[in-house]
């Protein structure tokens, strides 16, 4: 990459930083990414709901290899002082959407001059509001971004990595994500009273993870996180009655957990609460399963890095706690995540994601630029789907990243 393109998209990285912009409000972005597209000759396609933007390169009738971009900020405060800081105070990019959105632009500017002697189209997807619940995938997959392709693949920042090399890993990456809300009632007609209520959930509160967990028949994955919040105790319903709420979390590392966990939960909970007279009614959001990155999608991926950074630059990375909608587009087509370091060279720890001190060093974008480049072109010669013969990536083992409930992938 040339210093004057280089240049130019950490222009872009640091306006996108400076200008946040939470789940569907993501309209300047979407301006300026389809702006950036339109001027390298390109046709972008803004999603009907006014917010994300898709776009081919190439014209060839091969197959179509997507590249994806998440666009959304989060609404977390900007503890940086830095001069690309945040300008709307208690919203950032803390996740590192805007160096996503801005390695796929820069992918686009390599690609575009040479669109006519593509093996086929590239494709690339800026999505909003992937840190939304429902996800922008969905909206994304129904605009037709799938149309038509053979293999998606996306990156997503790692602090834990150093710039210049990338973490790969075969299988699941991520973890499922379901929320789940809880309303405890009873009336005073009943044996228990407000304050058993809150009894009630904190016995909830504390039986849960272990009880779902044995629920889980063997062989059927693991409960990897149940982490209650935002808990409401002793409300007045009105009619005389007492109401207590909570809401949370369920992480699983396995699809068989997630489809199966809410079921569990609700039966587990409706026989504590049933032990006091207490009525509970259970609702669940099934936010996304795990990110499961293809066996064969993952060689292409892996043969792109080694070739353009060198074998020494993979690191095995493991299943994180992160939930990442990135999974939806996996339900209809092969793909894969990698991780891409961002931490400054000989650094020894970095803010995590989600944290409002999270920030990258601007050197990994060309890397992701190179990487995701390469991957894409490989994928369209390969023509994934068909791929039976690939050498399959070594896998690591099922470790799990230590906690971090808030974060994302």
């Amino acid at each position: 990459m040339d210093s004057s393109t280089l240049s130019t998209l950490i222009q872009i990285r640091r306006r996108i930083h400076a200008n946040p912009e939470i789940a569907r409000q993501e309209f300047g972005t979407t301006e300026l990414v389809a702006d950036t597209l339109r001027g390298l000759g390109l046709e972008p396609r803004v999603f009907p709901s006014g917010t994300g933007v898709f776009c081919d390169i190439g014209t060839g009738s091969g197959p179509v290899v997507a590249l994806r971009a998440d666009i959304d900020a989060l609404p977390v405060t900007d503890e940086k002082s830095v001069p690309y800081r945040s300008t709307k105070p208690g919203f950032c990019h803390a996740c590192g959407h805007d160096v996503h959105t801005t390695i796929m632009l820069g992918v686009g500017m390599e690609l575009a001059p040479h669109a006519e002697e593509l093996d086929g189209r590239v494709r690339l997807v800026f999505q909003p509001a992937e840190e939304s619940v429902p996800s922008g995938s969905l909206d994304a997959i129904d605009a037709g971004v799938l149309k038509d392709v053979s293999a998606i693949y996306t990156l997503h920042c790692d602090p834990a990595g150093d710039v210049g090399s990338v973490g790969i890993r075969v299988g699941p990456i991520t973890s499922s994500l379901t929320t789940f809300d809880v309303r405890l009632t009873h009336s005073d007609s009943g044996r228990a009273r407000r304050a058993d209520l809150i009894a009630v959930m904190s016995q909830l509160i504390v039986q849960m993870p272990r009880a779902l967990q044995d629920a889980l028949p063997p062989g059927r994955g693991m409960i990897s996180s149940v982490v209650f919040s935002a808990v409401n105790g002793d409300l007045e319903t009105g009619d005389g009655s007492a109401l207590v709420t909570a809401r949370g979390t369920i992480r699983s590392l396995s699809r068989d957990a997630w489809a199966e966990a809410p079921g569990h939960f609700a039966r587990i909970a409706d026989a504590i609460a049933g032990a006091y007279e207490v009525t509970c009614v259970t609702d669940f959001t099934q936010v996304a399963p795990a990110v499961t990155n293809d066996p064969q999608a993952m060689a292409v991926m892996s043969q792109a890095v080694t070739d353009v950074l060198g074998s020494g630059a993979i690191y095995p990375t493991p299943q994180s706690l992160g939930g990442e909608d990135f999974a939806w587009y996996l339900e209809h087509v092969p793909g894969g995540l990698l991780r891409l370091g961002v931490r400054s060279r000989g650094q020894i720890s970095a803010p995590d994601l989600h944290s409002g001190a999270f920030d990258v060093d601007e050197e990994c974008i060309p890397v992701g630029v190179s990487v995701m480049k390469a991957t894409a072109l490989a994928a369209l010669r390969a023509c994934v789907p068909a791929l039976e013969t690939a050498t399959v990536a070594p896998d690591v083992t099922a470790t799990v990243a230590p906690p971090n409930v808030l974060a994302g992938a």
